[in-house]
């Protein structure tokens, strides 16, 4: 089952980390490994959320989620997007910015430097709503209870998220971002230039925020019009056979149509995550590609192995351990527009909360069965 299912993601995995100790040496393979930890970390709450909708749907569109999904997931968000945030940031065409990733390594390591206060500001925004608007909902279940309950209270009150993260947003613009780091060792005021990009990844948030409930919100009606359709069918069992199936049919493609969309903007949504994070740890873009791409690989074949194996609810604090290592991340990415953190640390946050929140689940899955015997 192990096999059948992550086969791919262990092929993908020694051919990328051989790619990169082959690129730049063991140096090199080291940033690949760091970098698919923290795509898997970071997106292991998405593999959660993809297996719910997952199962749901058909045999053909799980399928076409599992293959032209990860040709979306991996050469659009992980290739196009870094070249895009460099081109926007520095200000010049994408291609040239290819060109000097392949071509230029010490120049563009120095446009990527100076453009970071930009980046780490758009990315920490945006790491920080995910982050907000998942502690600042009301649950069942909670890991750290002591900080989860008051903050869900809190919660309640109307854009409270929004308000908390430009309220961030400004002071890093007016402290971090008044002496940001820069090429050798260099300072510069990008006071401005924080504030921007900020406010844009809180847009970008926004945004996607508000395709995701589009897309749920035609996934619920859908639903219940296949409810309503069944029940109709039911009534009328003898004279129409034919039409309760047909009318099945259409509404089950139409719906699975949405859940396929819906899954493409949570995936993407999640890209950002892991693509916004790979900057903290490299800049090369061939390193973010092969690592992010690594760990794509094992968040749809871990999606697939929830799905098959039906344990979503097993380990019921891994969602909040991901959460909590985004805000983690969130943090470390506005601290780096002035600061330099090692990239072990960045990389291994991840890792340790997840860790944690995963031998929590076993201890309360192991106090409930002591409980019931």
């Amino acid at each position: 089952m192990i096999l059948k299912t992550f086969g791919w993601a262990f092929l993908v995995t020694a051919l990328g980390l051989a790619a990169g100790g082959i690129y730049d040496g063991w140096a090199a393979l080291g940033v690949v490994a760091i970098l698919a930890v923290l795509e898997v970390s970071l997106s292991f709450d998405n593999a959660v959320i993809n297996a719910g909708i997952l199962k749901k749907m058909s045999s053909f569109w799980q399928t076409i989620f599992l293959t032209v999904g990860i040709l979306i997931a991996v050469f659009g968000m992980r290739l196009v997007f870094p070249v895009v945030i460099v081109a926007i940031s520095a200000k010049i065409s994408p291609v040239k910015a290819v060109q000097l990733a392949l071509d230029d390594k010490d120049r563009y390591q120095q446009l990527v430097t100076d453009a970071h206060p930009s980046i780490a500001a758009f990315g920490g925004t945006f790491l920080l709503m995910i982050f907000l608007n998942f502690m600042f909902e009301e649950r069942d279940i909670t890991w750290q209870t002591w900080l989860e309950r008051p903050l869900a209270k809190l919660g309640k009150v109307d854009m409270l998220s929004v308000c908390i993260a430009l309220v961030v947003l400004l002071v890093a613009s007016m402290t971090v971002g008044a002496t940001a780091h820069q090429h050798g060792g260099a300072h510069a005021d990008k006071t401005q230039t924080v504030l921007t990009a900020g406010v844009a990844g809180l847009i970008t948030y926004l945004i996607v925020g508000g395709l995701s409930s589009f897309f749920e919100d035609r996934l619920e009606e859908d639903e219940e019009r296949e409810e309503e359709a069944g029940e109709a069918a039911r009534e009328k069992r003898v004279a129409g056979t034919v039409g309760r199936s047909a009318s099945a049919a259409a509404v089950t493609g139409k719906a699975a149509f949405f859940m396929f969309l819906y899954l493409e903007v949570i995936d993407a949504s999640f890209s950002f995550d892991g693509v916004i994070g790979a900057f903290a740890i490299t800049n090369d873009i061939v390193l973010m590609v092969l690592g992010l791409g690594i760990g794509a690989m094992y968040v749809r074949s871990l999606t697939v192995y929830l799905v098959r194996q039906g344990t979503l609810d097993d380990y019921v604090y891994l969602e909040h351990g991901a959460h909590y290592a985004i805000g983690a991340l969130a943090a470390i990415l506005i601290v780096t527009i002035q600061y330099e953190i090692s990239e072990i640390i960045t990389g291994l946050v991840g890792v340790v909360l997840i860790g944690w929140s995963f031998w929590s689940s076993v201890r309360r899955n192991t106090r409930l069965a002591a409980t019931q015997r």
